[in-house]
């Protein structure tokens, strides 16, 4: 059997029976279909045999009302029983299998309309050759009228079997319909059950793969349906799985490159300090105190990291002034931006600027974005940063004229441990960005970057408002944006 495109690799392969579940499914769906038709077969037997029934005794009644009009005739060419001629009724009954009873208005038994009398003078009792076997099957019977008043009655007695042979038939097709809608029952049951578990065998089949070790193992049906949608979400999942395996492992190799250029830098400073190769200078201090620092930083950034992943469980959310935490947060940052020689613009919105937030993350976020903007841009270049909001959201926007971001590393910016190539240079350890992205994440908003066509990059937080603008305090009212600005400072004051 060849392997299917994505099929898991590992030795479990899907087995070709129902399994347990389609086991179970499969017997109570012919459970199902057998009551069913066997329910359906009694009731049309049943059903058949009443209407049989029926329809043969309307014959027999009306082959009654034959002969009794018959027997009427011969009673009024007679003028009474003793010499009427029933030989015509007689026939009657006979063609139609019957044994025929005459009795007179006394409700005597006649002896077959020959008129003769027993042994004692009276009327025969009809136990003759044709009384044989009378009241043996089913019955009809008839009055025998002559000019309006009855004269005497008819019996006809029919023999036990005359309605067997369409009962057999009946019977005889109504099985073999039971027969064939249960073959047909059971065949689409086993169908409909290998159509519902054979996903959810290949699902698990893939899942056992997937724990195996094989991660490009991958269920790949298409199934209509929630058995589809199942499917389609556990490839997702192990897709994610095999990214977040992926980000592991270059998670794993991107903290051993950072941590292992300072360490080495200061192992091979202490080891010459050490063996005397170089004396105990200021400079050669410092430059083994940086390393030290810079190892601290990685340290601590990969910490916030881990804290910012772990924010969701530890939020403590309350009703946040956006406008009011971004202004702390520029403040906050004032001394790192006039260091690296920026002039800083803030123009904000009308407060308060409501959002559900856990406000020392959130200011945490905005202090990352306005770090990494003194980190990246020139002195000299002027930062913006503004407040707004559409009837849905609240929006921070730090807008630099910077050098920009290439367009083929705008998609990576927020992934941890990336750095771009001005980044690289610059000595950063490509995990601020990452912590503003997890942080904005568990408060439910998003965070994007752009660069505009002449350089500088717009970095936008964008959080769900807690109420519509003007339902609260200052509704009906325009307040006109703060704009504050603060002179550059040149480099290193």
């Amino acid at each position: 059997m060849t392997r299917e495109p994505g099929a898991p690799r590992s030795g479990v392969r899907p087995s070709g029976g129902l399994g347990p579940l389609g086991r179970r499914l499969f017997a109570a769906f012919a459970l199902v279909a057998l009551a069913s038709v066997a329910l359906l077969t009694t009731a049309a037997l049943v059903g058949t045999d009443r209407g049989l029934s029926s329809a043969h005794q309307a014959d027999r009644q009306r082959t009654a009302d034959r002969v009794a009009g018959a027997a009427a005739d011969a009673y009024r060419a007679a003028g009474d029983w003793s010499t009427a001629d029933l030989s015509a009724a007689r026939s009657l009954a006979a063609g139609a299998g019957a044994v025929l009873t005459v009795r007179n208005a006394d409700d005597e038994t006649l002896s077959g309309g020959s008129g003769s009398r027993d042994e004692h003078g009276m009327p025969g009792s009809g136990q003759g050759q044709h009384g044989q076997g009378m009241g043996s099957g089913p019955g009809a019977n008839a009055l025998v009228m002559v000019d309006g008043r009855t004269v005497g009655s008819v019996h006809l007695a029919f023999s036990a079997g005359s309605a067997s042979a369409g009962l057999s038939v009946a019977w005889g097709w109504v099985a073999a319909a039971a027969a064939g809608a249960l073959a047909l029952a059971l065949a689409v049951s086993w169908f409909v059950t290998r159509r519902l578990t054979a996903p959810v065998v290949r699902v698990a089949v893939t899942a056992r793969a997937l724990a195996a070790g094989d991660r490009s193992a991958r269920a790949r049906i298409d199934a209509p349906g929630e058995l589809g949608d199942l499917a389609r979400a556990f490839d997702a999942m192990a897709d994610d799985v095999g990214h977040a395996e992926q980000a592991r492992h270059r998670l794993a190799a991107d903290v051993a490159h950072e941590l292992r250029t300072p360490l080495t830098s200061l192992q091979a400073g202490l080891e010459e300090l050490r063996d005397g190769y170089t004396e105990p200078a200021p400079d050669r201090l410092a430059s083994l105190h940086d390393q030290a620092l810079r190892l601290g930083r990685i340290v601590d950034d990969l910490g916030k990291l881990a804290e910012a992943e772990s924010a969701r469980l530890s939020l403590h959310l309350a009703e946040v002034d956006l406008t009011a935490l971004t202004e702390a947060a520029v403040a906050a940052r004032e001394a790192e931006l006039r260091t690296a020689g920026l002039t800083v613009r803030t123009v904000l919105g009308p407060a308060p600027l409501l959002v559900r937030a856990d406000a020392d993350w959130l200011h945490q976020a905005l202090g990352n974005l306005l770090s990494n903007t003194a980190r990246h841009c020139r002195a000299g270049d002027t930062v913006t940063v503004t407040t707004s909001a559409t009837p849905t959201e609240a929006l921070v926007e730090v807008a630099d004229t910077g050098p920009g971001i290439p367009a083929d590393e705008l998609p990576h910016v927020f992934d941890r441990l990336w750095r771009g190539a001005r980044a690289r240079a610059g000595g950063g350890s490509g995990i601020g960005l990452a912590v503003v992205k997890e942080l904005v994440t568990a408060h439910g908003g998003t965070v994007t970057a752009v660069c505009g066509p002449g350089g500088g990059t717009r970095m936008t937080l964008r959080l769900p408002r807690t109420a519509p603008q003007g339902s609260r305090r200052g509704a009906g009212t325009v307040t006109e944006p703060r704009v504050t600005s603060q002179a550059n400072t040149p480099r290193g004051i």
